[in-house]
């Protein structure tokens, strides 16, 4: 048995860890709000079965109990970054479609998808969802909006 890069060794993509998977769709991408942030992969340890709650995820990332959190739909965080708009020219066409692969990608592999936004100005984002084998994964962003 080699310790083989599985990029180099012609794995098919479905043996490739899905962290390895995502954080290479995550590189050079931005999420665009007034402020362009990068998106990274984060693993979760809340591993109820249940959806998780605003309480969790607060007790999750310590924030204080002032700290507004609130479950948003998913359709939001997809909206603008996977709509191509009339004006968009070649480097916000690549964008989108990049977005439209990480959005499928997600779908694809992740059940009981939640998002949730933490904060009023400065929105920690956090897409969360549970792999084939109950843990949950998923990415983080932030949100800018004054």
């Amino acid at each position: 048995m080699t310790n083989e890069d599985p990029k180099s060794s012609g794995q098919a993509p479905e043996k490739i860890k899905l962290n390895d998977r995502i954080n290479r769709m995550l590189t050079d991408l931005l999420y665009p709000s007034e402020s362009d942030e990068p998106i990274e992969f984060v693993q979760c340890y809340l591993n109820q079965q249940e959806p998780l709650t605003v309480s969790q995820m607060k007790d999750w990332q310590m924030l204080p109990p002032g700290v507004y959190v609130e479950e948003v739909p998913e359709n939001d965080f997809w909206e603008p970054v996977v709509t191509e708009q009339d004006w968009y020219e070649g480097e916000e066409k690549a964008r989108t479609e990049k977005f439209r692969q990480l959005k499928q990608l997600l779908e694809t592999e992740l059940t009981g998808r939640q998002v949730f936004h933490a904060g009023e100005t400065e929105i920690d984002v956090f897409l969360l969802g549970r792999q084939a084998d109950g843990e949950r994964v998923g990415i983080k962003t932030k949100l800018v909006q004054t």
